[in-house]
């Protein structure tokens, strides 16, 4: 059977546009609930059934998470993010820790040699909102702030690919960082970034990189213990069965040379 180009409305697509730019600006937050489709149908001024086509594609592409009788949730900034999400929903948080550290120290380095003195500027008012959510003891006020904070740090280091990296793993950070956090931050463990800022703002990318390597592991370290535990035993045990499956491969390539 031939293929034919599928026909969809230019309508739809310029819906899916508009509700995609609500999403990407941040006009609606991750985790945040959509209007609902009456309400869309009477803002766009389009059909019931434009609203839903669009809606059920944003949802398809991971954006939008449809919940009967609850409503339509945004999942996620972008198609990528979306993928990112569901792909790593279930990683190690030790694994996440090493990612983070690994492209947090980067930009570190990056921002310190990169910074401009607007970025200074936006550093310093971002990281005095973190310790101000900090201290409300709000998990969501402190993750949407710290979030805030180290994208701007990612701006600072001026490398586009980086920071759109960084943003599409966004979701999955947040994530991570809010079981961390737990119901409310504890004033024990603040974590404080000041230190980061300043090694940035004197253009020191050694000292810089240093710090926000170490940053995801003291969040990881300050977990739960069992689960450490639990996610390095996982990682050992597999190492380990890497290990006996070369020796066995080893072995056999050994007897087959005498055969």
């Amino acid at each position: 059977m031939t293929l034919t180009s599928p026909r969809r409305s230019g309508l739809t697509d310029q819906v899916i546009a508009q509700l995609r730019n609500q999403i990407t600006s941040g006009e609606w937050p991750v985790g945040s609930r959509i209007p609902t489709e009456p309400e869309l149908v009477e803002r766009l001024g389009v059909a019931r059934n434009t609203v839903r086509e669009a809606v059920r594609a944003l949802a398809h592409n991971g954006l939008l998470d449809i919940r009967q009788g609850s409503g339509t949730y945004v999942l996620a900034t972008s198609e990528l993010a979306g993928v990112m999400h569901r792909r790593f929903a279930d990683a190690s948080p030790r694994h996440i820790a090493e990612v983070r550290s690994t492209l947090e120290s980067s930009a570190a380095r990056l921002a310190a040699e990169r910074r401009t003195e607007r970025d200074l500027r936006q550093l310093d008012t971002l990281l005095a909102r973190r310790e101000e959510a900090w201290a409300t003891g709000e998990t969501e006020r402190f993750v949407a702030a710290d979030a805030t904070f180290h994208l701007a740090v990612m701006a600072a280091a001026h490398n586009e690919v980086l920071g759109e990296l960084y943003a599409d793993l966004g979701d999955l950070l947040r994530d991570w960082l809010r079981d961390d956090v737990g119901p409310a931050p504890r004033p024990e463990r603040p974590m404080d970034h000041g230190r980061l800022v300043e090694a940035i703002r004197a253009g020191d990318g050694e000292a810089a990189a240093a710090e926000a390597a170490g940053y995801p592991f003291i969040c990881l370290g300050a977990g739960e213990p069992a689960e450490q535990d639990r996610d390095r035993d996982r990682d050992q045990d597999r190492d380990q069965d890497r290990d006996q499956d070369r020796d066995r491969d080893r072995d056999r390539d050994q007897e087959d040379g005498r055969g």
